[in-house]
Parts: C-alpha cells; sequence; structure tokens
C-alpha cells in the first residue's frame, strides 16, 4: 500500500525567517552576478536599463493591473525621483563612511539616496492620488497625464535641476546588483500585495468599485495606498536610472516614457506581475535586437541610428495586433507558474 510521505515539517521554514528568506537568498546570487559582470559594461548597462523598466512596469501594474485604475503619468514619478536622488547623492558626493570600503560606502550612500527619492516620489504620489483617485476612468488618466508634464515643466525651468540641460556629476555608482535587489523587493512586493486581504480589496475595487464599496471597501483609501506603494518604486526606479546614465534631463521623462511602461503592463497582461515582467524584458530586448539587425543591411544603412525613432510605431503595431488576438495580454490576470505547470509532469499523490 503506497503512503505519502509527509515533508512538511522538515521543510517548515521558521517564522521569523520566513519573511527574510527570499532577501537572504537574493543577496549572494545578486554579488555573483554582479563580480561575473565586472568586465562587461555593455552588458551592465542593458541588465540596469531592463530592471529600471522591470520595475517601473511592476509597480504600474499595482494600479493599472491589479487596482483597475488608468495612470498615464508614470514617467513623472521616476522623474521626480531621479532628480530627488541626484541632488541627494551631489550633497553626499564628498561623504565617505570611513569604517567602510570605499566601494561599500558608495553603496550605502545609493541606498540612502533611493530611499530619499522613493520617500519623495511617495509624497508625490499621496498628493496627486488623494484628490484624483475619486475620479475614476478617463478622468484620472487626465489627472496623471497633467501631473506628468507638470513634473517636465517645472524641471525645465528650475536652475536647480539643471533646466533643459539637464543635471550632470551624479556619481555612477549604481550596479547590476543594486538593481536587482531593487527589482526583486518591488516584485517581492507586489506579490505580497495581491497575496493577502488588501490585495483582495484591490481586485474587488478593479471588478466593481460600486459593490465593493456597497461591501465596505474604502474604495478611495484602498487606491491611494496602492498609489503610494507604485509611486515609491516609480521614485526608486528613476533614482537607480540617474545614477548609471551620465546625465538626466526633461527629455528622459517624457509622455512617451509613460506609454512604453503602460505598453509593458497592458502586453504582459493587467494583473500579472510575472506578464509586467516577461513584457518588460522583450520591450527592452527589442530595441538592441533591431540595431542588431538592420547593422547587417549595411555600414550604409542608417536604420540602426532611427531605431528611437520607429519603434514607438513598432510598439503600437504590437498593441493593435494584441488587442485583436488576445485582449486580456500575454498572461491576463494569472501569473507565470500558473500557465507552465499545464505542461509540465506532475507529481501524483501518494507517491
Amino acid at each position: 500500500m503506497e503512503t505519502a510521505i509527509d515533508v512538511s515539517s522538515s521543510s517548515r521554514v521558521p517564522a521569523s525567517l520566513r519573511g527574510i528568506l527570499p532577501v537572504l537568498i537574493a543577496l549572494p546570487v545578486l554579488l555573483v552576478l554582479e563580480l561575473l559582470l565586472r568586465d562587461s559594461q555593455f552588458t551592465s548597462y542593458l541588465l540596469c536599463v531592463m530592471g529600471v523598466n522591470v520595475l517601473l512596469a511592476v509597480s504600474l501594474n499595482i494600479v493599472n493591473g491589479m487596482t483597475g485604475q488608468f495612470s498615464i503619468g508614470h514617467a513623472g514619478f521616476m522623474a521626480v525621483g531621479a532628480y530627488i536622488a541626484g541632488i541627494t547623492s551631489l550633497a553626499l558626493k564628498d561623504v565617505a563612511i570611513s569604517f567602510l570600503p570605499v566601494a561599500v560606502s558608495d553603496q550605502v550612500l545609493l541606498l540612502v539616496a533611493l530611499l530619499v527619492a522613493g520617500a519623495a516620489a511617495a509624497l508625490a504620489g499621496f498628493l496627486v492620488g488623494l484628490p484624483s483617485l475619486r475620479l475614476r476612468g478617463d478622468y484620472l488618466a487626465i489627472v496623471t497625464l497633467g501631473f506628468g508634464e507638470i513634473i517636465r515643466v517645472v524641471v525645465t525651468n528650475t536652475q536647480a535641476f539643471g533646466r533643459a540641460l539637464g543635471l550632470t556629476g551624479i556619481p555612477q555608482t549604481s550596479s547590476v546588483a543594486m538593481v536587482g535587489l531593487w527589482v526583486f523587493l518591488g516584485v517581492l512586493v507586489a506579490r505580497r500585495i495581491a497575496g493577502s486581504s488588501h490585495g483582495r480589496s484591490l481586485l474587488a475595487i478593479r471588478e466593481d468599485e460600486v459593490a465593493a464599496e456597497a461591501m465596505g471597501v474604502n474604495t478611495t483609501g484602498y487606491k491611494v495606498r496602492a498609489f503610494v506603494v507604485s509611486s515609491f518604486f516609480a521614485g526608486v526606479a528613476g533614482g537607480l536610472f540617474a545614477h548609471f546614465v551620465p546625465i538626466i534631463n526633461p527629455g528622459s521623462f517624457t509622455f512617451v516614457k509613460s506609454m512604453e511602461v503602460v505598453v509593458m503592463v497592458v502586453l504582459g497582461g493587467l494583473g500579472s506581475t510575472t506578464g509586467a515582467i516577461v513584457a518588460a524584458v522583450f520591450l527592452t530586448l527589442l530595441p538592441e535586437a533591431m540595431r542588431s539587425a538592420f547593422s547587417l543591411v549595411g555600414p550604409e544603412s542608417n536604420l540602426a541610428q532611427q531605431v528611437d525613432q520607429i519603434r514607438m510605431p513598432i510598439y503600437g503595431l504590437l498593441l493593435v495586433v494584441l488587442m485583436l488576438a488576445r485582449p486580456q495580454g500575454l498572461l491576463g490576470s494569472k501569473e507565470l507558474w500558473d500557465v507552465v505547470p499545464r505542461w509540465l509532469p506532475r507529481r501524483r499523490k501518494g507517491m
């Protein structure tokens, strides 16, 4: 007679370590990856860009996917984080923690700048979200779009932010490990929210806001909290971006950038965290693949230099095809692990 073997007691993780265990596993993996890529500048840069896009897509998915709101001003919160982190790093440029190695001291100061940037973006998200999230649908989209444009205009006309020329001299201390750590934390927070009672309230708001409110859900409060969390990680993404590019200027945070992030979320599937990750990785690598393909045409072709101009029409075409073929996105509201096990062999009970 076959008997089932109970392995739950031997593999049980203590409650005190359950929350921090994923971080303890991720840290050494990221450090090893950083060591392996320290001599490959282009690969490190590409991974950093990819990580920032993943963090932006995952954070926007909390508002657009889980909560069912339509925000198209995410680049504004990214800009707040980028400029606040840059100014903070410039203020701490000559500071060093004496009892730590230089590289570790730089990462600690970068972490401080990122936390300040995230807090500033979260505050901006609260100030924008508190009045505007009482609106719905297109009205919310217009408000968030206006916020993004206001931030861009303010930055363009403020001397402390470098005006239209941009902010220079920011220490280039972003690393693959630091970007990967924040991507991991962003995904972890998104997954914990989705699996919590808070996340179920957000999903109820997405499905039917009137019914959720009738059942006692404080819809405005939940939407504002989701907006603040999303803004915090967008600010951190902006801070990371500011520390691996030579200069940040208003042109990096236009409406086009906001729409890129919206495309990532829609392409992956509204409400799917892993779908947002897959779409962000795909759309980050697509321009590089296009450059490589166009460069094979010949040195006389200038298509490789025009990728930035033609990629947005390609994104639009992808969206049109997706809306016709699969309106719910690549994964819909499901996660990757909900789809993959369908074709993987499953373990039979009692074995």
